[in-house]
């Protein structure tokens, strides 16, 4: 691939952002890609960064309290994981379906789309309330066990982002409404607000600043809760008053099983494989624990900084599904190969910029959180060693959303258990019969095979996706000529 000969629309003002934004719902056929993808994703990927700034200042806050803080927050990962998958992957089944169903001009269906869709995630903020009530204490057992204070710091951190979850899963809801069709410029300020509410309150909330009470990582939580729930209200006005092309109407509603089933055909894969990604941290931090809890507290840190390189990929792809989405539903084949090249492009590009910043930054990276002279010199290693995966990580998250769009979120699914199950977890756990002492280095080694893995599978689907869907759509449209 030849960097040199993508034309880069940067420089749009922030008018033509909003412009663009507002009327891309009738361009998505008809815009030039790259200016369209771009347009699209540009204010995902500048929402997306604040809210991994967010999850670092998060985290930096609550590394002054002490590092068994940290290793508790990085201990409620896996679940805070899990509540984002399941949110996440009803909005992509929604998603999928109501631009499709945009591109196919039924309206019908599109409002259906997200009335069900709030349906499901309401349903799923009850589970996670009782959870959060009930279960958050025997997690942690499970994880810290005989650890008091790293067990005290994780109850009071995750039983609040639990319990309020509702504020986690309609602003993810209601911002996806808006993404798919075409407004992403509002989702980029509903992030940023509840982003940087989430900052302003995190140091106020956990040390006691202004005359509030020193809360410490209940403080921190509290932030984050306040910070959705603002964005959520954001969003949802929004909604109401900028997205014409949906029809709310919920107070007569009542669930239609046909589209819930649509939705989980494609949301159940997506929520399954980021469900996966929980999986997966919860049995790393189960062998770094057998090690030292400052392992953890590293793992912890490496995945709050990562989020600043894979987030704007993130962004990139919440622009992107709804342009495949449409033209896949408006049979527009060369529109939808560009748009997924022009993807993978600009996705490896940014990889590479975060594999240097990680290679050479390791050190100043870690400072972020005050780490000590063993957390920083293992985590050094760490950042290194991890960040070798990173350039094919951007080709697997950009194929993996392709075959979301085109409804066959299933695919993603076999390359999620591939990657995080059937090598990494496995290779971790082999890795770590040949540590020494507290030395973890080997075990980093599991991310970069686990991505190559990825890649193979990537492409072997990406290749059938090719043959059995885009390229028939050639003879789709001879079949419309001859109609006409």
């Amino acid at each position: 691939m030849n960097f040199l000969k993508v034309d880069f629309y940067v420089m749009i003002s922030l008018k033509e952002v909003i412009d663009l934004s507002e009327q891309s719902q009738n361009k998505m056929g008809i815009m030039p890609v790259n200016k369209l993808l771009l347009s699209m994703a540009l204010p995902m990927m500048a929402s997306m960064l604040v809210q991994a700034l967010y999850n670092i200042v998060d985290s930096m806050f609550v590394a002054k309290i002490s590092e068994d803080a940290l290793s508790a927050v990085s201990l409620a990962f896996p679940v805070q994981t899990f509540m984002i998958a399941i949110g996440s992957g009803i909005g992509v089944g929604m998603n999928a379906y109501l631009s499709r169903s945009l591109g196919e001009n039924n309206m019908r269906n599109v409002n259906r789309a997200a009335a069900n869709g709030i349906f499901l995630v309401l349903v799923s903020s009850i589970i996670f309330i009782i959870f959060g009530l009930f279960f958050v204490r025997m997690f942690f057992e499970s994880q810290a066990p005989g650890n008091e204070d790293v067990i005290g710091y994780g109850v009071d951190y995750l039983t609040i982002c639990s319990t309020f979850s509702v504020a986690l899963f309609c602003q993810m809801t209601f911002e996806r409404l808006l993404q798919s069709t075409g407004k992403t410029f509002y989702t980029m300020i509903t992030q940023g607000m509840g982003a940087i509410i989430n900052i302003i309150l995190d140091p106020i909330l956990i040390f006691g600043y202004l005359g509030f009470p020193k809360l410490g990582v209940a403080g921190a939580a509290l932030a984050t809760i306040i910070g959705q729930a603002c964005a959520m209200a954001l969003a949802i006005y929004f909604n109401l008053t900028k997205n014409k092309e949906i029809k709310l109407r919920l107070k007569r509603f009542r669930p239609h099983f046909e589209t819930i089933k649509i939705i989980f055909a494609v949301g159940v894969p997506s929520i399954l494989m980021m469900s996966i990604g929980s999986i997966m941290v919860f049995g790393v931090n189960k062998i770094l624990t057998g090690f030292s809890l400052t392992a953890v507290a590293v793992f912890g840190v490496y995945f709050k900084l990562q989020s600043f390189i894979f987030m704007p990929i993130f962004g990139m792809n919440n622009g992107m599904i709804p342009i495949v989405a449409y033209n896949y539903g408006a049979v527009k084949k060369d529109r939808i190969i560009k748009t997924i090249k022009l993807s993978v492009i600009y996705a490896i590009s940014i990889m590479i910029v975060g594999f240097i910043i990680f290679q050479f930054f390791a050190g100043e990276l870690l400072d972020i959180f005050d780490a000590s002279a063993e957390m920083k010199d293992m985590g050094i290693t760490a950042l290194k060693t991890i960040s070798l995966s990173f350039i094919p990580a951007g080709f697997g998250i950009i194929m993996g959303s392709v075959f979301q769009a085109f409804g066959r979120g299933v695919l993603s699914l076999i390359i999620s258990v591939i990657r995080q199950l059937v090598v990494l977890l496995p290779a971790a756990y082999v890795l770590s019969l040949f540590c020494e002492g507290s030395n973890v280095d080997l075990i980093w080694f599991a991310f970069p095979l686990a991505e190559i893995a990825s890649v193979i599978f990537s492409t072997i689907f990406i290749f059938r996706v090719y043959n059995n869907i885009i390229k028939p759509m050639d003879n789709m449209k001879s079949v419309e000529r001859q109609a006409v």
